[in-house]
């Protein structure tokens, strides 16, 4: 054995082993692949599928007011999702938003309690019968990368082919193929530990496609990155998504990775999805205060409705884009840190202008940004350019613009 290979395989395991749908069938039944439904590299169930690029299969996913609990504990609440095929998903909330156990479900990992899952025209998931995760011809990509350490680059991503019984000239067209797309040729025998980060969830990436999954997965792919390479990975995730049109599901905590990488990102709180829509819906168009806070640097006040479009805040009258709050109900409203205009004099137009002082300010770099206070003890935060230095306890005025200033359902 050689010295690179001695070096890799100690396990300090670069995780648990991958989950690949031919060791899946031996390990949980020992029935023959062919007795599963598999012909060679296509399953073969019956799924109503488009295309991708490449001319492989891909399905749409629908989660039908799928459930799933954990004695009275609601993980997953009833959602309702028609992922159409070829498109980006981000699944995006805190920590114990049911988002991974949604994921979960979706693989087979978890039998739902309530509701169905379908891909295609074919259902996967129902509280009578699940179809099990190696059945389902799809590809999950975990936290941690899952590479074997004693095996090469290629080897590595080779190794779905391999359980599949693929020939060799299939095999090495898919390899360079995958190697030329991730960028991964210089690498192709080198050894995991060899590797950087982002070289090992590159590994991981092309291994996962190479099998052409029908829906692949992704849980929280990148959490495992220093700041930097998370963010040239958000880049690479959404240009290979671009390539392969692979029906795709991905679930973060991290609104720059949903912003980025989606088409569609649904934010989830408690189970259930709050709103789902393109990331500028989301971001421009926030419909709870929820997801007014988690996504983007928001800030929400409250106030008094005092006629459709107008809300009385810190005893001003504020014009905003939209509301459906009756008269004298109390009323959040939403605006943006950036969206907020910083007065260090009090300006002559009046409109939307709200009186405060500031409480501090921090340079940084590009930017200031600032804590201030308005009559009612309420604070905002602002975000300004650095040129505009005010000291903290100077008396500003803060012109909020009524187009910027939403108003919020609970």
């Amino acid at each position: 054995m050689d010295e690179r290979r001695k070096r890799t395989t100690t396990p300090k395991l670069l995780a648990r082993p991958p989950v690949l749908p031919s060791q899946l069938r031996r390990t949980r039944s020992g029935t023959p692949e062919r007795e599963l439904g598999y012909s060679g590299e296509q399953y073969v169930p019956g799924f109503k599928c488009g295309a991708n690029r490449e001319g492989g299969a891909v399905a749409s996913v629908e989660l039908r007011n799928l459930t799933k609990r954990y004695g009275s504990n609601a993980v997953v609440d009833d959602i309702s999702l028609t992922i159409e095929h070829g498109s980006l998903v981000c699944l995006l909330g805190p920590s114990g938003c049911g988002k991974t156990t949604t994921l979960r479900l979706i693989a087979g990992f978890v039998e739902p309690t309530a509701g169905e899952i379908r891909v295609g025209d074919h259902q996967v998931s129902s509280p009578q019968r699940s179809l099990p995760p190696e059945r389902r011809n799809m590809s999950m990509i975990f936290q941690s990368y899952a590479l074997w350490p004693h095996m090469t680059v290629a080897e590595n991503i080779t190794y779905g082919l391999k359980l599949r019984k693929i020939d060799a000239a299939t095999t090495k067209r898919k390899l360079d193929a995958i190697l030329a797309t991730t960028r991964l040729e210089p690498l192709a025998s080198r050894y995991p530990g060899e590797l950087s980060g982002g070289q090992q969830q590159r590994v991981a990436l092309a291994r996962a496609l190479i099998v052409e999954p029908e829906t692949l997965l992704l849980d929280e792919p990148l959490s495992n990155l220093d700041a930097n390479l998370r963010e040239e990975m958000r880049f690479e995730i959404r240009r290979l998504h671009d390539e392969y049109r692979y029906t795709t599901v991905y679930v973060t905590h991290d609104q720059s990775e949903a912003m980025t990488t989606a088409d569609v990102i649904c934010v989830m709180n408690g189970g259930k999805i709050e709103q789902a829509g393109s990331p500028e819906d989301i971001y421009d168009r926030p419909s709870s205060e929820f997801v007014a806070r988690f996504i983007g640097m928001s800030n929400v006040v409250r106030g008094k409705t005092l006629a459709e479009g107008r809300v009385e805040f810190s005893g001003v009258p504020l014009r905003v884009s939209n509301t459906s709050a009756r008269k004298s109900d109390d009323t959040a409203v939403s605006i943006r840190q950036h969206s907020i205009r910083l007065l260090a004099k009090e300006p002559a137009e009046k409109d939307n202008v709200v009186p405060a002082t500031v409480v501090r300010q921090v340079f940084l770099g590009a930017s200031r940004d600032y804590l201030v206070e308005v009559a009612d003890g309420t604070q905002l935060r602002v975000v300004t350019s650095a040129a505009e230095a005010v000291p903290a306890g100077a008396s500003v005025w803060l012109h909020l613009p009524h187009e910027s200033c939403r108003a919020l359902s609970a």
